[in-house]
C-alpha cells in the first residue's frame, strides 16, 4: 500500500473508536452549519426592507412600536407629512391580526396550536403597495372600493393552501383573494393587505392607521426629513429610517453570529481533545508497528507527516458527516414547524461551508500534531521491544 493510501486507511482500523471520535467533532460542525444557514437567512430577508421603490421612513405614534391592533395615529396626518419638504409620497398603514380558523384552510394553522390561527392584516390604498415593497403580484390587486378583497403573501398562501380565486374567512366575513405577492421579507410574505377603509370598518378604526410609510424625493437626505417629521409632530410622532431598522435587526443578528463563533471555539477545543485520545491511542497501539517502519527507513517527518494526516482524514471525514446532519436538520426542523418553516429560508454560502471545513482542518491539526510527535520521536529498538 503507498504512502497516502495508509493515510486514509489507518484511521479506520478501529471502528469504534474513529466513529465515536467522528460523532463527537460533527455534532459542533452539525451546530454551526445550522446556525449559519438559518443566521444567512434572516439577513437575507433584512436586506429585502432596503429594496428599491419601498418607503425609507416609517412614522409611528410615540411610545407605540406601530405593530398595534389598533389605529394610534389621525389618518389626516398622512396629508400633513406628505406636505414637508422632502417627502415624496407617504401611505397611512392599518396593522391588525385577524383570528383565522382552521376550517377557513386546507393546510395547516399558522401557529401550529389548537384548531385556530392568526394572520397578520394590514391595511393600505392599493395604489401604495409600491411603499411597502409590494412592487407586482401575481394575480390583482384588491379593488379599494372592494369589501371582501385581499391580497396575501406567497409564504401565508403556502401554508394556508390557498390560491388566486379562493377564499379566506377573517372577523367573520369571506374575502376573496385576488392576487399573491412575494417581497423578499418572512414577516410580510407571512401576512395579507386589504383596503385601508374596509380594514377601517372592521376594526372600528374609522380615520385611523398605526403607521405612515414615508417616500423620500431623489437625492434627499433621508436623516433629515426623518428629523423634520419629529419636528413638526414633537411628542406625537416618532419615526425610524428603513436602515434603522435594518441596523437594528443586523445587531440581533451579529449576537447569533457572535454564539456561532464561541461554538466554533468550543469545538475546536472539545474536538481537539477528541482527537487527541484517539491518535495517542492509535500510537500506542502501533508502536511495535512504527519501531518496524522506522527500522526499515522511515524518517521521523514521515512518520510525523502520516499520523498527522490520520488526524485530518478524521476531522475532515467529521466535516462531512456534521454538515450533511446540519443541512438535513434544519431542513427537517423547519419542514415540520408550521410557524418558522414558511419564514425562514436557510441561504446556502461558501463562506459557511468553508468555515466548517476549515474548523475541521484546525481541529485536525491542533488535535493530531502532539500525537504525531510522540511518534516521531519513538526510538527504533524501544518500539520493537514494546508488548
Amino acid at each position: 500500500m503507498n504512502y497516502i493510501g495508509l493515510i486514509v486507511k489507518n484511521p479506520f482500523r478501529n471502528k469504534t473508536r474513529t466513529t465515536l471520535a467522528i460523532i463527537g467533532i460533527a455534532i459542533g460542525i452539525a451546530t454551526i452549519v445550522a446556525l449559519g444557514l438559518v443566521t444567512s437567512g434572516l439577513q437575507a430577508s433584512t436586506q429585502s426592507t432596503l429594496k428599491a421603490g419601498a418607503a425609507e421612513i416609517t412614522t409611528t405614534q410615540t411610545g407605540s412600536s406601530g405593530f398595534e391592533s389598533s389605529g394610534s395615529i389621525d389618518e389626516k396626518r398622512v396629508t400633513d407629512i406628505r406636505n414637508i419638504n422632502g417627502v415624496k409620497d407617504t401611505a397611512g398603514i392599518l396593522r391588525t391580526t385577524a383570528s383565522l380558523n382552521s376550517s377557513s384552510s386546507s393546510g395547516s394553522s399558522s401557529s401550529g396550536f389548537g384548531s385556530s390561527s392568526s394572520l397578520s392584516v394590514s391595511g393600505i390604498d392599493s395604489s401604495k403597495l409600491d411603499l411597502v415593497g409590494i412592487s407586482s403580484v401575481n394575480g390583482t390587486v384588491f379593488s379599494n372600493g372592494s369589501a371582501n378583497e385581499i391580497i396575501i403573501g406567497k409564504t401565508a398562501s403556502q401554508e394556508l393552501n390557498k390560491t388566486v380565486g379562493d377564499t379566506i374567512t377573517l372577523y367573520g366575513k369571506d374575502f376573496k383573494i385576488t392576487g399573491i405577492f412575494e417581497t423578499g421579507s418572512f414577516m410580510q410574505d407571512n401576512g395579507a393587505y386589504m383596503p385601508l377603509n374596509t380594514l377601517q370598518n372592521l376594526t372600528s378604526n374609522d380615520n385611523k392607521v398605526s403607521t405612515v410609510a414615508v417616500k423620500v424625493v431623489d437625492n434627499a437626505n433621508v436623516t433629515d426629513v426623518s428629523q423634520s417629521i419629529e419636528n413638526a409632530y414633537p411628542n406625537e410622532l416618532s419615526t425610524i429610517t428603513a436602515a434603522d431598522q435594518a441596523s437594528r435587526t443586523n445587531n440581533a443578528l451579529s449576537a447569533i453570529n457572535t454564539a456561532t463563533w464561541a461554538i466554533s471555539i468550543l469545538a475546536i477545543v472539545i474536538g481537539g481533545v477528541g482527537v487527541i485520545n484517539t491518535m495517542i491511542m492509535s500510537v500506542y497501539e502501533r508502536t511495535r508497528e512504527i519501531g518496524v517502519l522506522k527500522a526499515v527507513g522511515w524518517r521521523s517527518r514521515r512518520i510525523l507527516g502520516m499520523i498527522l494526516g490520520e488526524s485530518i482524514v478524521l476531522t475532515l471525514m467529521a466535516a462531512v458527516v456534521g454538515t450533511v446532519v446540519g443541512i438535513l436538520g434544519v431542513e427537517i426542523l423547519l419542514s415540520y414547524s408550521a410557524t418558522f418553516g414558511t419564514m425562514i429560508k436557510p441561504v446556502f454560502t461558501l463562506d459557511l461551508f468553508i468555515r466548517a471545513f476549515g474548523i475541521a482542518l484546525l481541529v485536525g491539526l491542533v488535535g493530531g500534531i502532539y500525537p504525531a510527535y510522540r511518534a516521531s520521536r519513538l526510538a527504533p529498538t524501544e518500539a520493537l521491544r514494546y508488548e
